[in-house]
């Protein structure tokens, strides 16, 4: 390395960007094996919502297109969530307390890996949530629809964890190892079912309709009935925006709480 790269931090060599980049992968693989070793928490992230389809969605609903492109686009926001708030909420409380934050801190390593490797997890159960639960509809709930919609439903299941990892962090950084796993089922479960996930709204109290903008959820959800061609309300870029001041703020929320907690 030469002087004039030495003398200028802006200036980054081939070999520290292809340093930083192999963090970054090593980083997010870990993180993935991470999860794949723990049955317990990737079991019923990757089943449950594909189950709940195929009773809710086929079986009960056998004959009903609409049932089913409804619930196919529903449970896709619902199999994401699972990976993002458990992801991000249990597992940053756990390596806070244990200390594997502050170890990080002073590790050579890009400051951003350790939360692109958990965001990149959670992209990527999200997506085979979605693969599988694609698989179902289109071959035994009879679910047809042009090839871009398909594209613009997966582009949801992938982008779409990002509010509910910031709502995950947020928690993982104030919640303790203990109390964590509650506070995500305390969340997790019930926001779904007042989001209209398991089922319409219309069907529901007109209280819950009223208290389900509240909700990233609800708001994702709009966004993935709309691209099936479901009955929605609200507009594509209200929903954007309103998912991400939310992330906004949750992030900026955690990252005050992680600089005095960790």
């Amino acid at each position: 390395m030469n002087a004039t790269t030495v003398g200028n931090p802006a200036i980054v060599s081939p070999q520290g960007s292809a340093s930083a980049l192999r963090s970054y992968a090593l980083e997010a693989k870990y993180e993935f094996l991470r999860v794949l070793r723990t049955p317990g928490a990737a079991v019923p992230t990757l089943l449950f919502p594909p189950l709940f389809y195929l009773l809710f969605g086929i079986v009960l609903n056998r004959g009903s297109a609409a049932a089913a492109h409804y619930l196919f686009a529903s449970y896709s926001v619902f199999g994401l969530m699972a990976p993002s708030l458990f992801g991000f909420g249990v597992a940053v409380a756990i390596e806070r307390e244990r200390g594997w934050l502050a170890l990080k801190r002073v590790a050579p390593m890009p400051p951003g890996a350790y939360l692109l490797a958990k965001l990149a997890m959670a992209m990527i159960f999200g997506v085979l949530i979605f693969a599988v639960l694609a698989a179902m509809a289109a071959g035994m709930a009879g679910v047809r629809m042009p090839v871009s919609q398909w594209l613009e439903l997966a582009a949801i299941a992938l982008l779409g964890v990002v509010p509910f990892c910031a709502l995950g962090l947020m928690i993982g950084a104030r919640a303790s190892a203990n109390a964590a796993p509650a506070f995500v089922n305390l969340i997790y479960l019930p926001m779904a079912f007042l989001s209209g996930l398991w089922m319409p709204l219309s069907m529901l109290p007109k209280v819950i309709g009223q208290i389900a903008p509240a909700f990233p959820a609800y708001h994702l959800a709009q966004l993935a009935l709309m691209t099936v061609g479901q009955p929605s309300t609200g507009s594509v870029g209200y929903h954007l925006l309103w998912l991400a001041g939310f992330s906004a703020i949750c992030f900026a929320t955690a990252r005050r709480w992680l600089a005095r907690n960790a």
